[in-house]
Formats: C-alpha cells, sequence, structure tokens
C-alpha cells in the first residue's frame, strides 16, 4: 500500500464540490490542508486515528468556503501555514515560493503556483528526496483547471495567464506524483462534472484537455470559454477569510421563533427561508418565503439568492436537521440566523396568517406553456426541451421581468425550480407551475426530444 493509502485521508464535502485533507504524520500529529469551518469530519477522522492537527495549511484565500485553519489554531494549537503573499491579518506562518516546512520525516514545499488566485500556493509534499504528492488547491485540478475571473474582470486573462505557467510548473513534477486538488466535481470554482477527485501527474498530462492547449494563447480561450456563472458570495467570503473568520468557543444554535416573531422580521426586512422539501413548500408556505430544500447544496444557494447582512428566519419540517443547517450556513460565513418557526407551518396557520401554494405538477399534468429551464447554461446545452428559456437561478432575481406568463418552471428535478418560482412569487408572480422532474420526463410526456445545442448553436 502507498502513502495515499495509509496516510492521506480526503475530507469531502459533496455539497460544495471541495476536498479536504487530513495527512497522518505518523507521530501523532496530522496536517490538515484546506480545511472548512465545519470541521465535524476532520475530528472525526483525527479522533479515529488518535491524532492532533499540528499543521493547518491553505492553499490560497477561499471564495467558496470559510476557511477552518483559525478555527484550529484555537482548537489544537495548529500552526496556520499560508501564502506571505496573502496579507492574512491573523497570527500564522507566511510562506514563500520555494520555503519548506519540516513536518517530523516529512517535508512542506510551497511552490507559487498564481491563477486561481494571486497568491495562491500550491504544496509539493517530499520523503527526503522523493516527491509523494502536490496540494494543488484550486490550480491544477481533475482534468481542468480552477477559475481565474474572482478577483475581477480586468484580472481575468493575466490570471488565466499565470494559470498556464503555474501547470506547466506542476506538470514538470514526476509521473508518479500523487495530484491532491480541493476543488472537484461539483465546485463552482470550475472542475468538470463526474472528475475523479485525485490523480496523478501522469495521468492528468494524458487527459486533462487543458494540457494539450498547443500553446498560451489556446489555453487561455479555452479556459475562459469553460466558465460559468458562480455564486455571489464568492465576491466577498476571500476577504472574510483574509481577517480571519471569527472564532467559533461553542456551537452555534438555532432558536425557536413564535409566528410574531418571525412576521415582525419580515416586516423589518429581513428573509424567511423554508428549507422543507419542494413537495411540503408548494402545498402550503409563507407569502414570500424563499424556498431552499435542505440537502448537499443548501450553502451554495443560500449564499448565492440572499445577503448575509440581514436576519435569517427558517421554516423546517419536524425531521429536519437544525444542526445541519446552521453548520451549513456558517461554512459560507452566513451567521446572522435569528432563529426557526417554532411549530413549522402549523403554527403559523393556527396563528391566523395567510399561507401561499404553487402549483407542482409532474410532467403529465404539467401545461403545454413556455418552459422555463433554470439549471446552468452548460447543463441546458447537454439537453433541453425545445424552445425553452434559459434563465439560470442564480440570475432569476434580476430577471423576473423575463419570465413570461403560465410558464412551466423546471431544472433536474424540481428542487431548483420550486427556488426559482419562490424568487418570482416574490416579484408578484403567481401563475407558474413547477415541474416535478426534468426535461426527459416533460419532453416524454409532451411527445418532444430532448434538444442538444452544438458549438455552432451558440454562436
Amino acid at each position: 500500500m502507498g502513502f495515499t493509502d495509509t496516510h492521506l485521508i480526503p475530507l469531502v464535502d459533496q455539497g460544495l464540490g471541495n476536498s479536504a485533507y487530513l495527512v497522518d504524520l505518523s507521530d501523532g500529529r496530522a496536517l490538515a490542508v484546506d480545511a472548512s469551518r465545519d470541521l465535524r469530519d476532520l475530528h472525526a477522522a483525527a479522533g479515529r486515528r488518535g491524532l492532533s492537527v499540528a499543521y493547518a495549511a491553505d492553499t490560497h484565500l477561499h471564495a467558496d468556503f470559510v476557511s477552518g485553519a483559525l478555527q484550529l489554531a484555537h482548537d489544537t494549537g495548529a500552526t496556520v501555514l499560508a501564502s506571505a503573499a496573502g496579507h492574512r491579518a491573523f497570527d500564522h506562518r507566511g510562506l514563500a515560493d520555494g520555503d519548506e516546512v519540516d513536518l517530523g520525516g516529512l517535508t512542506l514545499r510551497a511552490l507559487a503556483t498564481p491563477g486561481h488566485t494571486d497568491e495562491h500556493l500550491s504544496f509539493l509534499l517530499l520523503d527526503g528526496g522523493r516527491e509523494l504528492g502536490v496540494f494543488t488547491g484550486g490550480s491544477l485540478i481533475v482534468d481542468s483547471a480552477a477559475r481565474t475571473d474572482l478577483s475581477g474582470g480586468d484580472r481575468t486573462e493575466p490570471l488565466a495567464r499565470a494559470q498556464y505557467r503555474s501547470l506547466r510548473r506542476l506538470t514538470a513534477l514526476p509521473d508518479a506524483a500523487a495530484v491532491w486538488p480541493t476543488h472537484g466535481a461539483g465546485s463552482f470554482c470550475s472542475a468538470p462534472p463526474g472528475a475523479e477527485r485525485t490523480s496523478t501527474i501522469g495521468a492528468q498530462k494524458r487527459t486533462n484537455p487543458l494540457l494539450a492547449a498547443s500553446d498560451e494563447d489556446t489555453f487561455v480561450r479555452e479556459l475562459l470559454a469553460s466558465l460559468g456563472t458562480y455564486p455571489a458570495y464568492f465576491d466577498r467570503l476571500s476577504e472574510v477569510n483574509r481577517l480571519g473568520p471569527a472564532v467559533l468557543t461553542a456551537p452555534p444554535q438555532l432558536p425557536g421563533l413564535d409566528a410574531g416573531q418571525v412576521e415582525a422580521l419580515l416586516d423589518g426586512g429581513g428573509h424567511v427561508v423554508d428549507v422543507r422539501p419542494a413537495v411540503d413548500y408548494a402545498a402550503g408556505h409563507i407569502p414570500g418565503a424563499l424556498s431552499i430544500p435542505l440537502r448537499d447544496q443548501f450553502a451554495t444557494w443560500l449564499g448565492w439568492l440572499l445577503p448575509d447582512t440581514v436576519p435569517l428566519a427558517l421554516v423546517t419540517g419536524p425531521a429536519q436537521d437544525l444542526d445541519e443547517i446552521v453548520r451549513q450556513s456558517y461554512k459560507i460565513g452566513y451567521e446572522r440566523l435569528a432563529g426557526h418557526l417554532t411549530g413549522g407551518m402549523p403554527a403559523w396557520s393556527a396563528a391566523g396568517h395567510p399561507v401561499a401554494t404553487t402549483a407542482f405538477a409532474t410532467a403529465d399534468r404539467a401545461p403545454a406553456g413556455t418552459y422555463i429551464d433554470v439549471r446552468q447554461q452548460a447543463e441546458y446545452t447537454a439537453g433541453h426541451v425545445p424552445g425553452a428559456l434559459n434563465l439560470e437561478l442564480g440570475e432569476l432575481a434580476a430577471r423576473a421581468a423575463d419570465a413570461p406568463t403560465g410558464a412551466v418552471v423546471a431544472c433536474g428535478h424540481g428542487e431548483r425550480a420550486m427556488t426559482a418560482a419562490s424568487l418570482l412569487e416574490r416579484a408578484g408572480r403567481t401563475d407558474l407551475t413547477v415541474l416535478q422532474g426534468g426535461p426527459a420526463d416533460y419532453a416524454a410526456a409532451h411527445g418532444h426530444r430532448l434538444k442538444h445545442d452544438t458549438p455552432r448553436d451558440k454562436q
């Protein structure tokens, strides 16, 4: 068995599409790489092996989650390792290109690999002179490279060119060296769907299409063409991580609120988020509440669709995990959680408050009106109902006026479509039907064949 099998523990966040890593240093200590603020799995993995986290390394200033490095420094006394060029405003060991950290038998070497961010480092793990693998963060990722447009439009192309040079530097490592990226399938930091989460340098040379680019200009053109939209909270979270998030000294709670308190919160400019399954929201919800069903992707859509500057009240179902709501919210920096509606929707109704409903129909019962597809453009391009209007969920609030009357709103299953309908209802549109299913279901029920766009279609 190799090092990866015996000493490296990947910790995958399926919702955000990222991986953190815990490295057993064989002396009771561990190295954590790109840990998020939700440290449950990391602490559990360390506990099973009797490890104490001695080092917490961050490859870059993360835009998609709150770093857990500072929390680990508080919890275990870990030394935070990060780029000196990141100018973090808290105690850490700042590293520059070529700097090495003695881990006690193993060595961690910092490699400057700008591109995803200006201050990005990759961390090469060495056993003596042997390169075991490299934590590539948002530089080289499996079959792709992370996006370069998070620092502003004027930096996108220069960072893409830096990314080209960084990938060439990494692929100069031995073919057998492992590649341990942070961003993986499901990450809006750009990873192809279905990709493996780890690889080797040799495998990436064979399979990564960006590495096959004939020159720098071609690489830049292909990378930039692959960039889709990304959650709004990405634009502010890297600064949170630079300043240092608040250290939690006790698990945050989600207190109970009565119907009057929830009503007052709404009247005062707060938001109500309904985390129940889409079918429950459709059957009856607080007017103006935003539907974001509690699942792995909850944090992404919360951070995309609502600000972090106003209080939030949650409507939950009887069996839903309040702690999970808190953990997902806090890992993207959403801490203004006023509480949850005690007793749920029955309590709201019993207090005499109005209840709204949303039409939710299977494909055979959905009307044959205009079809609004709220999936990402790449999903839409891969197969959609002929004539469908693609209005991405993340952009829908600003484009509510573009939604035609009497439309069917759809995604892949129904969750995002219900979120879309709740946004449109808040904009005064109550004549919509949400599809319980996806485009293939609708096409089959209405005698259509899915349309697959080609590059020429998009010109």
